[in-house]
């Protein structure tokens, strides 16, 4: 397993972001700072809170890297961004919002992801609006400080994935990998390889010079975790694109490998956290917290 990684990707000029990627190891998901070019306000995205399968515990030792970083930096956080409700680790998105002060924001669709899932999970509806200051659609601006963010709904992976371009700088989530990886898998309840499909077409719209930030790296080969591509590579390389590759050849690729792909093991842990942004289900009278794990449901 890669060690945590940092990596700065600097500001090109005006209205051009600057960016921390910090690699978390277990999930191998990527958490993000990005910040104004030449200001202190930024906005945090996809921050990972720890959960030890074995163990049963917590710890916000991941998102405790992001907070260092924005000390570090001198930063004032604006804006807390779950791109969606995340498979394969907890959010810490709430904890970091309740921290800074910060709106807490996501895609609307949470909501019917919230729904399968309570069915899932045979608990009481989930109210999303309690949880997030801020459900957003398809083509509306998220305001963080100096820092605008454009919101693009990029469904397929999950019903409810959200891309948030601000200047130059685009965070896809789980709708590209790096190139060499490909996308992401779009098996889950509610996801779909035809909507994934879509959703990489309009991203594919962006400039070609547009800096792709994506959501997760397996190190493929055994190499160095890496996260940042321009979007023309993306388009040059991307093994699941490349060589006119069609929407029935892209669905028929896409199904035969996510057949082949295990459960993220924290998976039916983590959806009724990460409906909720990330926070744990309530104590009981001993103050004890419990997950519900649905059985024999794939």
């Amino acid at each position: 397993m890669a060690d945590q990684v940092e990596r700065f990707s600097p500001s090109s000029g005006p209205g051009s972001p600057r960016v921390w990627g910090i690699y978390e190891p277990h999930s191998g998901s990527i958490q993000y700072v990005c910040a104004a070019a030449d200001g202190p306000d930024c906005a945090i995205v996809d921050a990972v809170q720890h959960y030890d399968v074995r163990a049963g515990s917590t710890s916000l030792g991941p998102a405790e890297t992001l907070a260092a970083l924005v000390e570090r930096e001198n930063l004032t956080v604006r804006a807390v961004i779950e791109t969606h409700p995340h498979a394969d680790h907890f959010a810490a998105g709430a904890a970091l919002a309740e921290r800074y002060g910060a709106p807490l924001a996501t895609g609307s669709k949470v909501q019917e992801v919230a729904n399968l899932w309570d069915g899932f999970y045979a608990q009481p509806a989930t109210d999303c609006s309690q949880y997030f200051d801020r459900l957003l659609d398809d083509g509306d601006a998220l305001e963080a400080g100096t820092l605008t963010f454009q919101v693009m709904l990029t469904p397929g992976h999950t019903l409810a994935s959200l891309s948030f371009i601000c200047g130059d700088a685009a965070f896809v989530a789980d709708t590209f990998m790096m190139p060499d990886s490909g996308t992401s898998r779009a098996d889950f309840p509610g996801g779909s390889a035809k909507a994934l499909w879509g959703s990489l077409q309009r991203l594919q719209e962006l400039p070609d010079t547009t800096r792709v930030f994506v959501g997760h790296d397996y190190c493929r080969g055994g190499r160095a975790p890496l996260w940042e591509v321009t979007l023309a590579e993306q388009k040059r390389a991307n093994i699941h694109l490349a060589d006119g590759q069609d929407r029935d050849g892209f669905v028929a690729a896409r199904a035969e490998r996510d057949a082949t792909l295990a459960l993220p093991e924290r998976m039916l842990a983590a959806l009724q956290v990460n409906i909720r942004g990330g926070r744990l289900p309530d104590a009981d009278e001993e103050g004890r917290r419990h997950l519900k794990i649905p059985l024999n449901l794939f």
